[in-house]
This record gives structure tokens, sequence and C-alpha cells, in this order.
């Protein structure tokens, strides 16, 4: 009699799985081909290789550029090289790119670049912080940039139980930011079974040297994180789920959700153009083929433009859009000036005048 409960409590348990991982499928856009939406004044960054997953522009036009980012289920073609930040000034009518040295003491080897954030202060003074996982752990680095030099000084390491499993970054002030945590489990054949299961038990935390606490709840993945020209909105993708949150910010630091926009594509990272305040979002039309990678049918790019999201009826339109024979695996997408630089988790970066 034990046999058979075991048994049939098993066959309950897998059709539960079989069912959740179709669910899965379909949430993932599994059987979707994108259709090309290409400007016509585009080319490739050569310089950059293995990626640019996260994207951050000074109002000067400089451009930092989080490299070589190594993380669970997600291809790296470069898996013994460490990662780097790389600079681009939009400026330029040729826009080069260098890789930023850093001093300071930092361990360059272990640097392993995610979501990326700038904080200009009083004196205008600006800091890179960055999302790091060295041995797959999540720490944020903060590093002040020296203009003339072209380099980073690297200054503090913060590290907390909360940051987990971190994705992404936005900065309000010294040492005081929202992070979004992408999975619960850290260990990669759980975190699978948390896509699966859609568990929706990742976050978005607020640190401070003071306080450090949960302000988001309920995300399938929460993934990038930005906050509007105001800085009285903060609008974070939920990138299995298809979805961007809109939160209000509150002096408390307290997030409350006042919208979810879906888009019937995988949201990864968000920025805000400073010219119109539109919401451009790198994202994934088929995530089965990013996480399933064969470069014979690589995963596509898609970047998306939200126009009056406060709206009733925000407008969504397709800035760029390729099957991956240009562009594999967007993650993010910056304006300035008419010029965008989309970025890829681990593929190549590509510079559009529009």
């Amino acid at each position: 009699m034990g046999k058979l409960v075991a048994l049939v409590l098993l066959g309950v348990g897998l059709s539960l799985v079989g069912e959740r991982f179709l669910e899965f499928r379909e949430r993932s856009n599994a059987s979707r081909e994108v259709e090309s939406v290409e400007p016509e004044n585009c080319h490739l960054i050569e310089e950059i290789e293995n990626g640019s997953e996260d994207i951050d522009i000074l109002p000067s036009g400089l451009a930092f550029i989080s490299s070589g980012l190594k993380y669970q289920g997600l291809p790296n073609f470069a898996p013994n090289e460490p990662g780097k930040i790389f600079l681009i000034d939009l400026n330029e009518q040729k826009p080069r790119v260098q890789a930023l040295e850093i001093s300071g003491g930092f361990d360059k080897e272990l640097f392993n670049p995610h979501g990326i954030s700038i904080f200009i202060d009083k004196e205008h003074t600006v800091y890179l912080y960055v999302v790091n996982h060295p041995h797959m752990k999540s720490t944020v680095e903060i590093f002040k940039f020296e203009e003339q030099q072209r380099s980073l000084v690297y200054l503090k390491t913060i590290k907390h139980e909360l940051l987990k499993s971190v994705n992404d970054i936005v900065v309000f002030g010294p040492e005081q930011f929202y992070a979004t945590r992408d999975h619960y489990f850290t260990n990669s054949f759980l975190s699978l079974f948390e896509m699966i299961l859609d568990l929706r038990w990742t976050y978005v935390l607020f640190y401070s040297p003071r306080e450090v606490k949960v302000v988001a709840t309920g995300f399938s993945s929460a993934n990038g994180i930005t906050v509007s020209a105001d800085q009285k909105y903060v609008y974070v993708a939920d990138v299995t789920a298809k979805d961007i949150h809109v939160m209000e910010k509150h002096d408390n630091w307290d997030l409350t959700q006042l919208k979810v926009i879906h888009l019937g594509t995988l949201v990864d990272n968000l920025s805000v153009d400073p010219a119109t305040g539109d919401i451009l979002a790198g994202c994934h039309p088929n995530l089965m083929k990013l996480l399933l990678y064969n470069p014979d049918e690589p995963p596509g790019s898609e970047v998306l433009r939200i126009q009056n999201i406060m709206s009733e009826k925000p407008r969504v339109s397709t800035v760029y859009a390729n099957n991956g024979s240009v562009l594999q695996g967007t993650s993010v997408a910056s304006m300035y000036h008419g010029k965008i630089l989309i970025g890829t988790v681990f593929h190549k970066t590509l510079y559009c005048e529009l």
C-alpha cells in the first residue's frame, strides 16, 4: 500500500512538473521568431566581443559598458577572461571604445561585472557602482571615475546577506541604491526549477549604510531597474513574466506598485531617454534560444521604446529587432542625443544613429 501511495504521489508530482514546464515554454516564447526591424545607420563596435550586459551614460555623452559576464545558465565565449568596464564617447563622429584601467588594489582577475549605475555627487565627482559576481557570489563594487586619466579607482566593496543573485542596481546617493534579485536559489539546478515552477520569490531591496530592507516582492525574476527623470518613479523589469512594473518611490524608500505593463517579450535591462523620458527596454524575443544556445539558431535581439508610460495607454514601438544574424541576446539599450548603444549578455555591441 505504501509503495502504491508513493507511486501515485510521484506520478502527480511529475505531471505537475510537466505541466509547469509546458507553461514555462510558453512564457519563454519558445516558438517565437523575431521579425527584422533594423535602422540604416548601425554598425558593430568591433572591440567588444564578450558581451555588454549593461550600459549607463553620463550627461556628457561618456558611456560605461560592463562586459564579460559569466552567469549560471547563460552562454559565455571567454570563460577564462576577467570582465571589463569599457568607455565610449558618443560625442565623437566615429565613437571608439577603450577598456578602463582599474587601480586601488581591486582584484581584477575575479571581476565579473553585471548591472551598473552612475552616481554624480555635489562636487561633480562621478562614481560607478557595479554588481560583481566573484566566485558566483554577489557584491556591489564602488569606483571613482578619473575622467582625465580615463580610469577607475576602486573605493569599496559592499556585501550583505540580502545581496544574493543580484542582477541590476540604480543609485540615488552615496551608498544608497535599489538592487534586484533575479533568483531566490543560488544553486543552478534549483534556480532552473524555480523558473519552471514560477515561484515568484525574487525581490527589490533598498540598501544604505543605516538600513537594508526588501521593498518590493512577488517577481518571477526581478531584472533591470531604473528611475524616472524626476526620480519619483522606479521601473522594474520582470524578465520571465515579460512585464515592466511602475513603482512609486516614497520618502522612506519603500516602493508602491502603480501599474504593470505587459510586453509579450522577455524584458532585461531598462534605461530612460533623458531627452524624452521614454523607456528603452533590451529584450529577449525567445528565452529558450538563449538558455539552450545553438550557434546555428542563435537567440535574437529586440529593443522596445515605451512612451507615456504613466498614461492609460502607453505607446510601445520596436526600435530594433534582429534574428541573431547580427546581434544575439540583447540585454540593454541606452540613448544619447539620437544615438543608441545596444548591448548583449555575451555577444557584441551595436551603435546606431536614429
